[in-house]
């Protein structure tokens, strides 16, 4: 999984260079194509990315109806701080947002609605929760209220305005403590008194009824609507995005994002997925969705799209059927003869050739999965489509025995320098490399290893020696091999891409040196990638064990990487 850009001739062995910094290599001009698929659009090529224009005017739509409010359209790329649970490293990004349009029944209602503020429009939106005994019997919300709270919230600026409504809807509309309290007291009685079952289950069900925050009506209510639920994606992005950021926060909020989290991956479930096959002949709006929400490899012009969609490669993603045809999560997968090793030979330009040789595929490798939703952070999408395309390529491709991912290591070059910094405060102690690796390290560099490897892996500098990635190759092997297997975040994998796979029952099975050459990829993880194999015949083995003891499957190779590292290093 690559960077922007295939790979580059390294530059001659030069060692009074290093300190020099590297230059990207220059974006082509802009071009034009026209879709293949939409005589309508046509596909504009421009920097990082593929944009679908319309050729003519679209029938004009009233401005009322169609004004988004802020904040809609492409995000930016979100920061990996961890796994989304897609996998994590499935870096999530938003797609562009039909604006919500209530039914026309209530548009002459809205439009003729002063604004409330926003204490006001809380209250009227949110329903109060109904006592236990008429629960089933109270009547549904009015539509007028949902409509009304879609558009205010969607006319809040999109920092600090959303963030205020969120936290007051937090706050003051959540769930009952002194209910809760008195149930539970009543519970316990009923278990003291040993009462018949019966009571004791009816007691239980009112405290879990209680337990239920008041916000969440609103959001069954919103769900419910048209265009409800791409709008309760939307809002729960804003959520995440505040709490990484710290412009909402605290106990009340972070509770509010977990349940609207379990109520989407409820409305998210399998049943309600469809997976659907990219091609070249795909409507160019879905070509410029795949292009733009490519988080893994980003797509440098029109020419690297049609070889992602075209021979010996496939690209699935999963649609709902209340947004169909929004990509939400997209998996790309290149049908090869053997498990590669690099990620170039996967995204080079080249060709495409138009027909397939059957002979010669024998395996499919995922090589970027991506979550296109930031309010669909930590829904479990990515494990249910690895497994649906695997179905998918054994129905079309019988001849295919193995599977396998080529993964990026995310962090393993910021956790590299954090050790580096760490021994040079502690007056140059080494504790990563062996006596003779920390000589030739510093014959090539001319100054102590440590503080000058921490220099040149912050700029990426070293790859321009030779010499030096001859000699860092073995080391950082077992480094790495040691970050991925050794390296645990509550006796979990460290890594959220490892921690991804490992969870759907892949073996940790080859890292594979200099495999993405890309400015990105050396950046991220000193150029290594690794393979994750699927041994269909043993993920829900591998999986139970991983999830229940924490006992991470791997193979030879990463197993005495990981050896030579406990026998070299003191950590």
């Amino acid at each position: 999984m690559t960077g922007r850009g295939a790979a580059s001739e390294r530059p001659p062995d030069d060692v009074s260079g290093l300190r020099a910094t590297l230059k990207m290599a220059a974006e082509p001009p802009p071009a034009t194509l026209s879709c293949p698929s939409h005589s309508r659009f046509r596909l504009v090529e421009r920097t990082g990315s593929l944009q679908c224009q319309p050729i003519r005017p679209l029938s004009r739509v009233p401005e009322a109806a169609l004004r988004p409010g802020p904040g809609v359209g492409y995000s930016p790329p979100v920061a990996r701080g961890g796994m989304s649970r897609l996998g994590p490293c499935l870096s999530p990004r938003r797609l562009l947002r039909r604006p919500w349009a209530a039914p026309r029944g209530l548009r002459r209602d809205l439009a003729g609605a002063a604004a409330p503020g926003m204490e006001e429009l809380l209250s009227r939106s949110v329903p109060p929760l109904p006592p236990y005994e008429t629960k089933e019997k109270a009547p549904p919300p009015a539509e007028l209220r949902g409509a009304e709270f879609v558009r205010y919230y969607r006319g809040l600026e999109a920092g600090p305005g959303r963030a205020e409504l969120l936290t007051r809807l937090a706050r003051d509309f959540g769930v009952d403590h002194g209910r809760v309290a008195e149930f539970s007291a009543k519970v316990l009685q009923a278990r003291e008194q040993g009462r018949e079952l019966g009571a004791l289950l009816q007691a239980e069900d009112r405290l879990r009824y209680y337990l239920n925050p008041q916000y969440r009506g609103l959001f069954q209510h919103l769900g419910r609507l048209e265009g409800g639920l791409r709008f309760l994606v939307e809002l729960r992005g804003d959520l995440v995005d505040g709490l990484a950021t710290k412009a909402v926060d605290g106990p009340h909020v972070k509770e509010m994002n977990g349940v609207l989290k379990n109520m989407l991956s409820e409305w998210f479930s399998t049943g309600f997925l469809n997976l659907e096959r990219v091609t070249w002949q795909s409507p160019c709006e879905v070509l410029q969705k795949i292009s733009d929400s490519e988080a893994v490899h980003p797509v440098r012009n029109w020419v690297d799209m049609k070889r992602r969609v075209g021979s010996y490669r496939r690209c699935y993603f999963f649609s709902h059927c209340a947004i169909p045809g929004e990509p939400l999560i997209v998996l790309h997968v290149a049908l090869t003869s053997e498990i590669s090793s690099s990620i170039q030979a996967i995204v080079k330009e080249v060709h495409p050739i138009e027909t397939e040789d059957l002979d010669k595929i024998t395996t499919a490798i995922f090589y970027s999965i991506s979550l296109t939703q930031q309010g669909l952070q930590g829904v479990e999408l990515g494990t249910y489509l690895i497994k649906r395309v695997v179905k998918e390529l054994q129905k079309e491709l019988p001849q295919i025995k193995d599977f396998s991912s080529l993964s990026p290591i995310p962090g393993f070059t910021k956790w590299l320098v954090g050790l580096l910094s760490s021994q040079t405060k502690e007056l140059e102690r080494n504790e990563l490399f062996t006596e003779s690796e920390c000589q030739e390290i510093s014959e090539i560099t001319g100054g102590p290893t440590t503080e000058t490897l921490k220099k040149l892996l912050t700029n990426n500098e070293w790859v321009r020696s030779e010499k030096l990635v001859q000699v860092l190759h073995l080391p950082f092997m077992r480094l790495c091999a040691w970050y991925l297997y050794g390296e645990k975040h509550r006796g979990y994998a460290l890594n959220p891409v490892a921690n991804f796979h490992l969870q759907n029952g892949a073996v940790m099975w080859r890292i594979n040196w200099m495999a993405d050459t890309s400015p990105r990829g050396i950046g991220a993880s000193c150029g290594m990638m690794v393979n994750y194999r699927y041994f269909l015949e043993d993920t829900a083995s591998n999986s139970a064990a991983y999830l229940g003891t924490k006992q991470i499957k791997a193979s030879e190779q990463v197993l005495s990487l990981v050896s030579q590292f406990q026998q070299n290093s003191k950590l």
